[in-house]
C-alpha cells in the first residue's frame, strides 16, 4: 500500500516527544485523521454472521463451562471448567460494547438476545452502558468531569489502581443488591428513585457523574431491562435463602461473574493512559491517551476481546465494527509513515502497561 506522506508541517511529532506533552497541548495530526477515514470507508457494515456466531459460541461456551464446573467431580476440574466460563462470557458480555456503536436496524434482534442470554443473566443489561459511554466518546466531554468512564488514575494516588480491580470483585453482590432490593423499593420511595437513577445506574468510575433520565424508546428499553433484572436477581437470593439451588452452584456462579468483571476492570486499566487531568483533548490528544495491544501477540484477544485491544483505534473510529478493526489497523499501519503519531498509541502487553500506570500514579503522588 501506498505511504501517505503528509505536508512537512504536518509531520507528526515523535512519539518520544509526545511523551512529554501534555495530552491537553496535542494539536490534532490532521495527516492521520484523514488517513483513518479514506482507508477505512468500505469497513463500516458490521457483518451479522461474524456477530451472532461469535456472540452465540461464546455465550454457548461459557454457560456450559459454569454447568461444568458446578458438576466437575474434582477442585482440579472445576477450576479448568472456571477458567474456560470466565473467557468466554467475558467475551460474549465484551459485546454491549457493541451495541453502544452498531446503527440502529443493522442487526435486528442482537440487542434483545444479548440482553435476553447475558445482560439480565449477568446483571448487566445494556441499558447500563447505552447512553454511557456515548458520553466517553463525545470530543468536549472525553477525559473531563463530564466523562462518566474517566478517572485520571496516572495522576492519583498509588493506592487507587488496586482499589479499582479489587472493588470490581464484590460487584455481583452490589448489582443483586442494586436490583432486588433498590429497584422495587426506588418505585415506592421517588427520592430514591431519583438516586437510584443518577447514580446507580450505570457502568461508571467517575464518582462526580450523575446520569440523566431515560427517554423516548431507550425508556422503554430501560424498563424491560430493569424488571428482568429485577425478576432473575430477586429468583437467585430466593434460591438461595431458600435452599432451591445448593448454595454451592451459586457461589460458583457468583464467583465466575466477579471473575469476569475483575478481568474487565484490569482491561480497562489498560484501555488508556488516564493522564489527563481534567482539559478538553482534541481527537488525536484522545487517541495518544488510549491504548492499541496489536499482533504478533495472542494473550490480547483473551483479555481485549471483541477488538478492544485496539481501543486507541476505536476512539479514532468509533463507527467501525470490532471484526474489521485488525484491517484497520493493517492499512494505517503500514500507509503511515514511521514517525506519524498513530503509531504513538501501539503498546506490547497487559503486564507493561498496568505497571506503568503503577509507576505513573506512584510519581504523581510524590509530586
Amino acid at each position: 500500500m501506498t505511504t501517505i506522506n503528509p505536508p512537512a508541517d504536518r509531520i507528526a511529532t515523535p512519539a518520544a516527544a509526545m511523551a512529554k506533552t501534555p495530552k491537553s497541548a496535542i494539536a490534532d495530526d490532521m495527516a492521520m485523521i484523514r488517513a483513518a477515514s479514506e482507508l477505512t470507508r468500505d469497513l463500516v457494515n458490521p457483518d451479522a454472521r461474524i456477530y451472532w456466531t461469535d456472540f452465540l459460541a461464546s455465550t454457548l461456551v461459557g454457560y456450559a463451562g459454569i454447568a461444568a464446573a458446578i458438576l466437575a467431580p474434582s477442585t482440579a476440574w472445576m477450576l479448568v471448567a472456571a477458567l474456560v466460563a470466565v473467557v468466554a462470557l467475558y467475551r460474549a458480555g465484551s459485546f454491549i460494547h457493541e451495541l453502544t456503536h452498531i446503527r440502529k436496524n443493522a442487526l435486528p434482534g442482537f440487542r434483545f438476545a444479548w440482553n435476553l442470554l447475558v445482560g439480565v443473566p449477568m446483571l448487566i443489561p445494556s441499558f447500563m452502558y447505552e447512553g454511557i459511554h456515548s458520553l466517553h466518546h463525545n470530543r468536549t466531554k472525553y477525559g473531563t468531569v463530564e466523562d462518566p468512564e474517566y478517572l485520571p488514575l496516572a495522576l492519583m494516588k498509588p493506592w487507587t489502581v488496586p482499589l479499582f480491580v479489587v472493588a470490581a470483585a464484590f460487584a455481583p453482590l452490589a448489582l443483586v443488591f442494586r436490583y432486588a432490593v433498590l429497584t422495587p423499593l426506588s418505585f415506592l420511595i421517588p427520592p430514591l428513585r431519583r438516586i437510584v437513577r443518577e447514580r446507580y445506574s450505570g457502568m461508571i468510575i467517575n464518582p462526580m457523574f450523575r446520569r440523566k433520565s431515560p427517554e423516548g424508546e431507550f425508556r422503554r428499553q430501560w424498563a424491560w431491562q430493569e424488571g428482568g433484572a429485577w425478576a432473575w436477581s430477586t429468583l437467585l437470593v430466593a434460591a438461595g435463602v431458600f435452599g432451591w439451588v445448593p448454595l454451592r452452584a451459586l457461589v460458583i456462579f457468583g464467583s465466575i461473574a466477579a471473575a469476569t468483571l475483575v478481568l474487565n476492570q484490569i482491561r480497562t486499566l489498560v484501555a488508556h493512559l488516564w493522564e489527563n487531568d481534567g482539559e478538553v483533548l482534541t481527537v488525536t490528544g484522545q487517541f495518544l491517551d488510549s491504548v492499541n495491544v496489536p499482533p504478533p501477540g495472542l494473550l490480547p484477544e483473551l483479555w481485549a476481546p471483541v477488538g478492544l485491544r485496539y481501543h486507541a483505534l476505536h476512539h479514532l473510529l468509533p463507527g467501525v465494527p470490532y471484526h474489521a478493526l485488525p484491517e484497520a489497523h493493517r492499512r494505517l499501519k503500514d500507509a503511515l509513515p514511521a514517525d506519524s503519531q498513530y503509531h504513538g498509541a501501539n503498546y506490547d502487553s497487559l503486564p507493561k502497561l498496568v505497571m506503568n500506570l503503577v509507576a505513573g500514579s506512584a510519581k504523581g503522588a510524590a509530586a
